[in-house]
């Protein structure tokens, strides 16, 4: 696993609120990135967002990592 792309992955997905939108800012398709996000998931052994087809929303969990994702990524 890259772990780095993974975490750009994650960090462009939360700031974006959307796969989509996260899809287009990376240039990547929206299923690698789903797929990125829960291979990460898998790793942490924890859930960082909550995904419906409506709703992103990011767990207590998933905003702690995601500030230090961006610490890591800068």
């Amino acid at each position: 696993m890259d772990k780095f792309s993974h975490l750009e992955a994650y960090v462009a997905v939360v700031e974006s609120g959307s796969f989509s939108k996260a899809s287009e800012r990376l240039g990547l398709a929206k299923s690698v990135l789903s797929r990125r996000v829960t291979q990460l998931e898998e790793h942490l052994g924890t859930r960082l967002l909550h995904r419906t087809t409506r709703s992103l929303r990011v767990t207590d969990a998933g905003t702690e990592f995601y500030r230090r994702s961006v610490q890591l990524l800068h």
